[in-house]
């Protein structure tokens, strides 16, 4: 379940990357673009805390119960 939703974390991402390339290129307000920015930042932040193992090498993701 949590793979699933880092997946659509992922599209995200890549989503409002993408939105702020577009908005930016059509000279929409540089307020959006930088919004879309520091959100994707933040969810990219979020994907890595996930992900990046620790220093067991073990990652939040792999400590996952699963039912």
């Amino acid at each position: 379940m949590m793979a699933t939703a880092l997946s659509l974390l992922v599209l995200t991402v890549i989503g409002m990357l993408a939105s702020a390339v577009v908005v930016w290129r059509r000279k929409g307000p540089m307020k959006r673009v930088v919004l879309l920015l520091v959100l994707a930042a933040v969810a990219a932040l979020n994907i890595a805390i996930w992900t990046v193992p620790d220093s067991s090498g073990e990652s939040p993701l792999g400590r996952e119960p699963v039912h």
